[in-house]
This record gives C-alpha cells, structure tokens and sequence, in this order.
C-alpha cells in the first residue's frame, strides 16, 4: 500500500522524518552506517556512511577521523530550489561532505536534490509513495557505504635523476593539460579556503592532502610497470614539476591499499589523483594502452557505468575497467562514469585528443 507523507508544519519536522526513513531503509540493505553525528560520537573509524543533518542558519562540518569515512549532509529547505547546484555547492563545501542532499516539500509529497563534488546534481521525487521514495534514496546512497577509497600514497626517493625534470611522457601531459584549458575542459579548482573556517581548511589538508578542488585527470605510460600522473588538486594547464604536478606511479600495495609513487629527493610531494587506482587497473590489464583521459565531459552514444561509485575507490576503478575490457579495441576505448564524466584510452594523449575534438561536450547528464 502506498503510504503518503504529511506536509511538515514545523522547521525541522522534513529533516527528522526524512533522515530517520532514509536510516531505517539503509539499515534493512545492510550499509555500513556510523553512528548518528547528533550523538556527539561515530563509530566509522574504520568507514562507512554517516548521515549528518544540518543547520543551515550554523553550517558545522563532520569532523572525520578518517578519509574512508564518507558523509552525507542533509538539509532542509522552505522552498523547493529553482537551481539546486547554486544553492547547494557551497554548502557541500562548507560542511566539508562527500553529498549534499537538499530536501523541500512539495504538493506531491517530499523531493530530495542530489548535489555532488563534481558540481552536479540530480533529483528523487516522492510521487506519492514513502517506500519507493526512500528505496531509491537508498539505491543512490549504497555505492558511498559499501566504496573502498584507495586515496593513500607511498612516497620513495627513488627516482632515477636523469628523470627528475621529466621526460617526453612529462612533456606530453604538459601539453594535454594546456588542450584541456583550451577546449574549456578544466573547471577553476574550487577555492576551498574562501568557503570554510581556517580550523577546517587545516582538517581538509592534513586529512586529505589537497587544498583546493580540482577536477580531471591524465596519465601517459612511461613502460611496462610505471606511468606519469597529475597530481591532485593542482593547476592542470600547467602540469610541469615532477613531484608537485606530475608523479611517476610505480604500483599499488594491498596491503596498505595505496599507490605507490617514485619522487626526487627532497621534494616535498603532492598526492596523485584520486583515480590513480583506475588507471593502474586499466594499464595492468591493457599493454597497449599508452595514456589515460578523465574528464568531467561527455560524448553522446557512449557506454557508462550502471553504478555511481565515488570518485577514487576501488569499486568505481574494477567497475570502469571492466567496461573499458568489453569494448571492441580497449586500448582506444570512450566509457563514462555514471553522474561524472568520461574516461578514454588510446595510444598516447596526442592521438586521444585527435579522435576527441570536436565531440565533447561540457555537461555530463544526470541521472
């Protein structure tokens, strides 16, 4: 039987009734949730999904104590908004979170926008039925509990000198970042520090290694075992110092479930990209895969993921790499990553550009 929500009368009466559905419909299909932020404690120490409701007239982060822990604030609106993204992005930030899920009231019952970090958004309606409401709420929220993120890195100085100022691999990424700027492909990185407190931006590095958002990445096949890779968070028009903008990735350890990297000596490093672990993947498997594009675009008529696995887990990266494994030539395959972007392979960044222009376009869809 459909089971029809009241409107709320009162502020807050969205958020308890909304948070508290969506925590029981998440426990029945076993997600891994901490403990309720409100409680003053988390158990999610070693991961999982918490649920943080928030004020938005007193916007409070969710104080991680880990990076494997992913949050999900909720917040509630009076009106239902005309443009989710612009109400919802600097929230997203402010309350340092992996989602913001933006939740009004209308005439057909409660609707829930979706605001991601790759700055776009999606919606669940209501339409009259409390169950279906809350399953497919938990259908979009599963991927964030059940992801392994795979974001830590191992530095060596270990790096042969005569590669400490790059090589023709290092030289290309250089090139295929200023491209990027050129097709308008490179959003500006987000300026973190201008949206939350001094406290929470010293949180963010110390607990993430960036300081500023940055979206795409590129990488470029140095041999049989090692690739070029742009680091995170940095400015990808200008992809030149090894260490700080481009890392040679030399593996990726089990054990620690981080990738491991060979920098100079001395050099103070940046971590790589988050999708370091779907490259590796995707290299391991294809030899003739020379170089790897991601980038927060989309080609029409390409295959996709089903799954909308966070950015930087091991789920997301098997998930893209088997996709690129079905395609007639992996080696110069265009997949898209479900509410995200595009990865592509081919035989150098050169050659992925020449089959790319002229095709993309900025905004990925939704769904």
């Amino acid at each position: 039987m459909k089971q029809v929500s009241p409107v709320p009368a009162n502020p807050g009466e969205l958020t308890d009734w909304f948070t508290q559905n969506l925590r029981r419909k998440l426990h029945q299909r076993g997600a891994r949730l901490a403990d309720d932020p409100a409680s003053g404690s988390s158990n999610g120490d070693d991961g999982g999904l918490v649920l943080h409701p928030i004020d938005l007239s007193h916007l409070r982060g969710y104080r991680r104590k880990t990076r494997a822990l992913y949050v999900a604030a909720i917040a509630e609106l009076a009106d239902t908004p005309d443009h989710p993204l612009k109400v919802g992005y600097p929230i997203l930030i402010r309350t340092l979170s992996n989602l913001l899920i933006l939740v009004s009231a209308t005439a057909d019952g409660p609707q829930a926008d979706f605001v991601t970090m790759e700055q776009g958004f999606y919606t669940v309606h209501h339409n009259g039925d409390d169950d279906a409401f809350f399953q497919e709420l938990a259908n979009r929220l599963m991927p964030l509990a059940e992801s392994h993120l795979i974001i830590d890195n191992e530095f060596h100085e270990d790096l042969p000198e005569e590669l400490w100022n790059g090589d023709e691999h290092v030289e290309q990424i250089y090139r295929a970042g200023v491209k990027l700027e050129q097709m308008n492909l490179l959003p500006a990185p987000f300026p973190l520090e201008q949206f939350i407190t001094e406290e929470d931006y010293r949180h963010v590095r110390r607990l993430f290694g960036i300081g500023k958002l940055s979206y795409g990445n590129l990488s470029s096949r140095k041999d049989a075992t090692r690739y070029w890779m742009s680091a995170s968070g940095v400015d990808k028009s200008h992809l030149r110092t090894v260490g700080k903008e481009v890392l040679l990735v030399t593996g990726y350890n089990p054990q620690t479930k981080a990738m491991v990297l060979s920098i100079p000596p001395g050099v103070e490093p940046n971590r790589v990209s988050v999708d370091a672990i779907e490259h590796y993947m995707i290299y391991r498997d294809h030899p003739g895969v020379g170089a790897i594009l991601h980038i927060h675009a989309w080609i029409d008529g390409i295959p996709s993921t089903h799954v909308n696995y966070p950015c930087g887990t091991y789920e997301l990266a098997k998930e893209v790499a088997e996709l690129v494994r079905q395609q007639p030539d992996p080696t110069r395959a265009i997949v898209g990553l479900r509410n995200h972007g595009m990865t592509i392979t081919g035989h150098s960044l050169d050659e992925i550009f020449s089959r790319i222009d002229g095709k993309v376009r900025r905004q990925v869809p939704m769904s």
